[in-house]
């Protein structure tokens, strides 16, 4: 199937976000600027042991039971949380809403108390007794899998979530004596999403219809919906409504189900009275998902040409205590494994994907989900390989990846690329490097620099045989988009995703735009309502262009062909002989109709509206494209850095990125994407790590002691685009929001490398912490 060559006029074209005015002004708002009358405040006692026995919640005298429930109270009203995997090797375990017998990780919810203000809240919950005996806490996923201890859950043999594993082609590689050999051991530490927003939840019943409503910070607000109505005790999904109002950023990190929004909802479902919770950053370090912290051990096999032949991988993933829903803990490692061979046309490949209960808060999605950990190690043992044979990384690189020319490609893991022209794009980035960053000094004195590359492919808008094959029950093969023509010409659509930053209210106008010829002054994009909003399954894994997308341009089709059928009635002739132009409907003997006389007639004047055409102009369509494996944009990062020889500090003084994401639709938005990406991949390869104690104390709860980058440490990132477009997706579009977090941790690793290259000094793990690296710098003999 070949892509298609499109002449765009909206399509393309950088518009400023309709939806940054509201914020800019201070007009938009977030769950906790909902006014409520009467509306009770939730704060929770969390566990401050890692693993421990619970024997008992101690309320003072002087606190009113009825405002703290336990989980004896909000049993009765909801059930636990299962996350499962139709996998036969997931162990499953369910999450419970609040702590019964046992607690498994600081943060973990013990008891909920609702009081007239949070402030009271907090008073009554930090003056509540657990009495917790400790246990030994695991800490240690590596050592866990290789030295079992006792299972964390009483229902399953061990602590392993889910251990799979694979050989792909040729087993014999890895034993061929006239291959060499590269084996190297990564690790990426844990980070969380950190958005500027929170979660939160409001949850309230509405006396005219017996709702209730549940207002939430969100990715997801149908799925929400299904979630709350399977969990709580006597209730069906049209006894819901979710509404998402703006949503201060997720990352990934809100599209999980989380006890808070399921607790807040039995409290006030069970006593009529509305109840709020708005996570504080605490919080937010303690009880929103984690995400990575991998440990790879990779072989690379490959011949003296620099023609790897094969690769072996271990993937360890410290997973956390519970599997949330419905990510599981299984996602990092799972994920890591099936993307690790990017762009490579490498046909041998063993694999062993292991997921381990830890006490530690549990992993979800966040940016990028696996590939970063999965890029980090590929794109750190090509590096390795090219200086095992004295060649320069990318010309190991372009001996290695797959040509254009064998697109549509199936990878060793079953992954089906569309499009793509990964030789042109590492040429593109090399000459950009090498033309605008000399570096600077003579390999002497206190700083040296260096340049580092990392190639990702980043799968995207993954449809039902992706979701199915990674044994999801639910399967995110779809989207539905209602556009809709006012009286006065204008246009609503509504869609089921879910922007939250990405600025799908401008993108998916400009689709309509593109179709209709309505400018998109006229159009107005609704999102976020389950009353209003058709079925959608939200906004994750970069899917809401081309899906969203491909939904409402189906939709715009069908409410052109109807208005042309309209319009051929009113004027009587021949629908074909109808042609919109612009906004206006063109018939023969220079009659016209504009859209607001189409919807007129369709609407309020009957008496011109063929009896056979129904009322009304509103149409639905569902996209489900014709290739249900995703789509897959690519990029290559080029990192220039400056390390300091007397400190380890790391600087990133250049960053470049040569970007191909098929058809764009809003360049200004994509580059923003691909900048904000950036920035937390600097973050984790510098500066972002929750730490923890032996005993499973975290030591990272603050931005005091958890660094997240400022404008200072982000340089001027430089996009180079490339356009591709995807054969198997309306208009070409290819899901993109992910890929700028993918590679920043292993082109500026490779970088450091390049930089210290002549002092041997290895960078085996991110972030890059300095006092590690400047003891190694001090190893090696120097600074002189």
């Amino acid at each position: 199937m070949a892509a298609t060559t499109h002449n765009f006029s909206v399509i393309g074209t950088p518009q400023p976000r309709v939806e940054d005015h509201r914020h800019l002004h201070a007009a938009a708002r977030f769950v906790a600027d909902i006014e409520c009358v009467g509306c009770r405040e939730v704060a929770f006692l969390r566990s401050p042991v890692a693993h421990g026995v619970l024997n008992g919640i101690e309320v003072p005298s002087w606190v009113n039971a009825d405002c703290v429930w336990t989980a004896a109270r909000i049993d009765g009203v909801a059930r636990p949380i299962e996350s499962r995997l139709l996998r036969k090797e997931f162990n499953f375990a369910p999450l419970p809403l609040l702590a019964g017998a046992k607690v498994r990780y600081v943060g973990e919810l013990l008891a909920a108390v609702a009081a007239a203000s949070r402030a009271e809240a907090e008073d009554i919950a930090e003056a509540l007794q657990a009495n917790i005996s400790p246990l030994p806490a695991v800490m240690d996923a590596w050592r866990e899998f290789h030295s079992p201890t006792q299972p964390l859950h009483e229902m399953l043999a061990s602590n392993v979530v889910m251990q799979f594993g694979r050989t792909i082609g040729d087993a014999a590689c890895f034993d061929d004596p006239a291959l060499r050999r590269v084996t190297k051991r990564f690790r990426m530490e844990r980070v969380l999403a950190s958005p500027m927003e929170g979660r939160g939840c409001l949850a309230m019943m509405d006396p005219k219809t017996g709702q209730l409503i549940v207002y939430a910070s969100h990715q997801r607000p149908h799925l929400l919906r299904s979630f709350l109505a399977e969990q709580l005790h006597g209730m069906q999904e049209s006894d819901i409504r979710v509404i998402v109002p703006d949503v201060g950023g997720g990352f990934g990190a809100k599209s999980n189900f989380y006890p808070e929004e399921l607790i807040v909802a039995a409290m006030t479902l069970a006593t009529g009275k509305p109840h709020r919770w708005a996570e504080d950053r605490y919080e937010h370090f303690v009880g929103s998902n984690h995400s990575r912290q991998h440990e790879h051990e990779i072989t690379a096999c490959f011949d003296a040409s620099g023609r790897i032949h094969g690769v072996a991988a271990k993937v360890i993933v410290d997973s956390g205590a519970y599997s949330s829903r419905t990510s599981t803990g299984a996602i990092e490692a799972n994920m890591a494994t099936n993307v690790m061979l990017g762009p490579y046309d490498i046909r041998n490949y063993r694999f062993e994907a292991i997921s381990i209960f830890s006490n530690k808060t549990p992993v979800g999605p966040y940016r990028g989900v696996g590939r970063p950990a999965g890029c980090f190690a590929m794109e750190r043992i090509v590096d390795e390989v090219a200086h095992a044979l004295g060649m320069h990384p990318m010309d190991v690189r372009q001996k290695n990846i797959i040509p254009s020319t064998a697109f549509p490609y199936t990878s060793a893991t079953g992954l089906y690329y569309d499009s793509g022209d990964y030789g042109q794009a590492l040429q593109k980035a090399r000459e950009h490097a090498e033309r605008h960053w000399p570096i600077a000094g003579d390999g002497t004195g206190r700083f040296r620099e260096g340049i580092g590359y990392a190639m990702y492919v980043e799968q995207a808008a993954h449809g039902t045989v992706e979701w199915h094959k990674r044994g999801s029950p639910l399967v995110y093969g779809h989207e539905t988009a209602r556009a809709t023509l006012a009286l006065d010409g204008s246009l609503v659509l509504d869609v089921g995703t879910l922007g939250h930053g990405q600025g799908h209210e401008t993108s998916l106008a400009q689709i309509a735009s593109e179709l209709t010829g309505i400018p998109l002054h006229a159009i107005r994009v609704r999102q976020g309502d389950t009353d209003k909003a058709p079925y959608g399954m939200g906004s994750v894994a970069s899917r809401s262009m081309v899906m969203a997308g491909g939904a409402v341009a189906a939709a715009c089709r069908k409410l052109v062909a109807k208005a042309q059928r309209v319009g051929a009635g009113a004027m009587s002739c021949d629908v074909s002989e109808v042609s919109r132009q612009g906004t206006v409907f063109a018939g023969p003997d220079n009659a016209s109709l504009s859209y607001a006389e189409i919807a007129q007639i369709s609407l309020v004047q009957l008496h011109r509206l063929p009896v056979d055409i129904p009322p009304g102009m509103s149409e639905e369509a569902a996209y489900r494209p014709e290739v249900e494996t995703g789509t897959f944009s690519y990029g290559v990062h080029a990192a220039h850095v400056r390390v300091d020889l007397y400190t380890g500090v790391v600087s990133v003084l250049d960053y470049a990125v040569v970007e191909d994401c098929g058809t764009v639709v809003n360049p200004m938005i994509v580059d923003g994407q691909v900048r904000g990406g950036v920035a937390q991949g600097i973050g984790q390869a510098l500066y972002e790590e929750l730490r923890y104690s032996e005993d499973g104390q975290p030591l990272s709860v603050t931005f005091g002691d958890y660094t997240i980058p400022s404008t200072l440490e982000v340089p001027r990132i430089e996009i180079i685009h490339m356009n591709t477009p995807s054969p198997f997706s309306e208009f070409g579009m290819k899901g993109m929001g992910e890929g700028g977090a993918v590679a920043p941790a292993a082109s500026i690793a490779n970088a450091v490398r390049n930089a210290l290259y002549g002092l041997g000094v290895q960078v085996d793990s991110v972030p890059i912490r300095p006092d590690d690296l400047l003891e190694k710098i001090l190893a090696a003999g120097e600074p002189a």
